[in-house]
């Protein structure tokens, strides 16, 4: 499995309707694609600015590149980001997964 790593920074003040927007592009678009096993989302509000890291996870690089592309390193936008992000990060990164497990309550 491998997982692909993306972040964005998008002003505090439209965090959380940047959240609403990635939902209806992003994230949907995850959920559509074959060979994607899913999504988390993480938040993190500084002062002034909303960092975004979305991780995704595939079963393959060919996965990846039917969502994002040939050049599937590179990041994907869509055109309404220009209305929320601070800078346009050009690439992603790639991981393979050796192992994935969440502790119990102890």
């Amino acid at each position: 499995m491998i997982a692909r790593i993306w972040h964005g920074i998008v002003p505090k003040k439209k965090a959380d309707s940047y959240y609403e927007y990635l939902k209806n592009t992003g994230l949907k678009d995850y959920r559509n694609k074959k060979g994607n096993f899913g999504v988390k989302v993480l938040r993190k509000d500084n002062d002034q600015q909303t960092h975004y890291l979305l991780i995704t996870y595939w079963n393959s690089y060919e996965s990846i590149r039917q969502f994002a592309g040939e050049e599937y390193e590179k990041a994907r936008y869509y055109p309404e980001d220009k209305d929320y992000l601070i800078e346009f990060e050009p690439f992603v990164n790639h991981y393979e997964i050796v192992e994935d497990s969440f502790l119990e309550n102890n």
